[in-house]
């Protein structure tokens, strides 16, 4: 059995697991929930009950390495038999030298020897610093230019990955590897002890400097200037300007993952994605050196061990970001977003529009419960959004619906007969496909307000698959020859098991008139389109 892999397929990239097309319909557990058996159960049950075909869990530096060259892969077993005893497939995430650019997760033996595992000076000759975080005071994580911290993280994934493809090889429970968690540092934009500013009063990279040169065309605004306007060659500050100090950090965190990304693939070699806290304010009010929008050329240069680039998205600007993480061949992977009551349409969009290699709410064991907001960091609590929870019951159709479609899905995966709208566009969209196209028009009644989205298969030039949430579809025809439509048939209905549609209800007449669809539902529309 061949491992699982990403391949071109028109315009994006698809994760390929026994060689065929698979999009992970995904959650990801709260942190310590795949650190029991019971807690490990309870999340992957709730997964199965949210139609799930995947979960998203971690696995930590300390617990599998408690002495330095000791390992203890208990966890990772156990992890791998419940996920596979419920059906569902694994993106592992390893909390190693970061997590949330802290270094929580670090086995005690790293944390207390100072010397040859060095804290991150974000102030000169200061190990910490201090920042609430996490119900912290105290901020403090390795250094990013810690060669000691680095060699022994990358031995500890290495292993981990040998260990991996020795019990899941042949059965494929995991197809990806998160390597590390939201990297980057705190309180400043780069670190400040002595190497540091060698570092960076010193000549900047002449490769890395050549390749931003010549990859400005997707760069943001700000960030292409600095780079066009800056010197061939010098120091960071010469080439690179206003956003040199977090290019700095970018460039040695990505170097840094880098190198344990490739220890992992050299022991088992499955697609590997980094995460990433959007930017938020200015570098080091988010992690600077993180793997944000702004710094993708950096970590595609240093990290091509990375595989995906991945945005926890937060923010009430999620099509925005969206958008932003598919530019220079970056397929869209969201490990991370909130639970809110997008979260559903989220998914549908996602998958619809960006053509997702996953779509993960994290904490989804919480789906369905009073949302009251994150203990964690990074989230923006003015998104309005917050004030609603979504609906268990709604999410669960959503992806039941998405998964029992994925067979007409995954043959246009990087095309454009596959699309998707959301109400967080607009409350009217439009798609054309072809010869035909829809208007959306979102709410309907009493859900008027609601989100609500619509996503649309091609299957030939007259045949369309839609799938609706809280939404009125009209076709219109997009052929100025033959400007005027009908409708040959509308079929509401499902997919059984084994892909054979299974018609409820056909439509006409006055159910046709004006279709809407508040519960989500799948439809089979078949046009037609003349002229005068």
């Amino acid at each position: 059995m061949r491992s699982p892999y990403l391949k071109k397929q028109g315009n994006t990239k698809v994760l390929m697991v026994d060689d065929h097309p698979f999009v992970m319909l995904a959650g990801e557990l709260h942190n310590s929930n795949s650190s029991t058996p019971e807690a490990m159960e309870a999340s992957c049950r709730k997964a199965v009950e949210l139609g799930m075909n995947s979960v998203i869990a971690t696995l930590s530096w300390e617990l599998i390495e408690p002495e330095e060259g000791c390992f203890d892969f208990s966890t990772v077993d156990m992890v791998i038999d419940i996920a596979r005893k419920h059906g569902l497939k694994l993106e592992l995430i390893w909390f190693g030298s970061w997590k949330n650019a802290q270094c929580a997760y670090a086995p005690a033996w790293v944390k207390k020897d100072l010397n040859r595992f060095p804290r991150a000076e974000m102030q000169k000759g200061k190990r910490s610093g201090r920042m609430e975080i996490l119900g912290a005071v105290n901020y403090t994580t390795l250094s990013y230019l810690s060669e000691e911290a680095c060699k022994a993280d990358a031995r500890a994934f290495h292993a981990v990955m040998a260990h991996i493809r020795e019990i899941d090889s042949r059965e494929n429970t995991v197809l990806m590897m998160q390597v590390e968690n939201e990297t980057g540092v705190l309180t400043a934009a780069r670190e400040h002890y002595d190497l540091a500013d060698r570092l960076f009063y010193g000549p900047a990279p002449a490769e890395l400097v050549q390749y931003l040169k010549a990859h400005t065309e997707n760069m943001a605004d700000e960030v292409r200037a600095a780079v066009e306007e800056g010197a061939d060659a010098g120091t960071w500050e010469a080439c690179f300007g206003s956003v040199a100090e977090e290019f700095f950090s970018a460039y040695y965190v990505s170097s840094y993952v880098n190198r344990v990304a490739a220890a992992g693939k050299e022991a088992y070699d499955i697609p590997m994605t980094a995460n990433c806290w959007l930017e938020q304010g200015k570098a080091g009010e988010y992690p600077s050196g993180g793997p944000i929008a702004r710094v993708m050329e950096v970590w595609q240069f240093a990290a091509p061990s990375i595989d995906i680039l991945a945005p926890d998205i937060y923010t009430p600007a999620f099509c925005a970001v969206c958008e932003s993480y598919t530019k220079n061949g970056n397929p869209l992977f969201i490990p991370e977003t909130a639970t809110h009551a997008y979260a559903g349409v989220r998914q549908l969009y996602a998958v619809g529009r960006h053509h997702a290699v996953c779509y993960a709410p994290f904490g989804f064991e919480d789906i369905g419960k009073p949302f009251l907001g994150m203990s964690g960091v990074g989230m923006d609590l003015t998104d309005p959004a917050l004030r609603t929870r979504q609906d268990a019951e709604e999410y669960r159709q959503i992806t039941t619906a998405l998964r029992s479609m994925l067979h007409k899905i995954t043959p246009k995966l990087g095309t454009d007969d596959l699309q998707a709208v959301s109400s967080e566009q607009g409350r009217e969209q439009k798609l054309v496909m072809g010869d035909f196209g829809f208007t959306v028009r979102m709410g309907v009644n009493e859900k008027e307000k609601s989100p609500g989205g619509a996503l649309v298969v091609k299957e030939s030039e007259d045949t369309f698959w839609l799938l609706c949430v809280n939404c009125s579809p009209m076709p219109f025809s997009s052929d100025p020859q033959k400007p005027y439509w009908d409708y040959l048939s509308v079929e509401e209905g499902y997919f059984e098991s084994d892909g054979a549609w299974h018609t409820t209800l056909r439509r006409n007449g006055d159910e046709i008139a004006v279709m809407r669809f508040a519960e989500p539902t799948i439809l089979r529309v078949k046009l037609f389109a003349y002229g005068d």
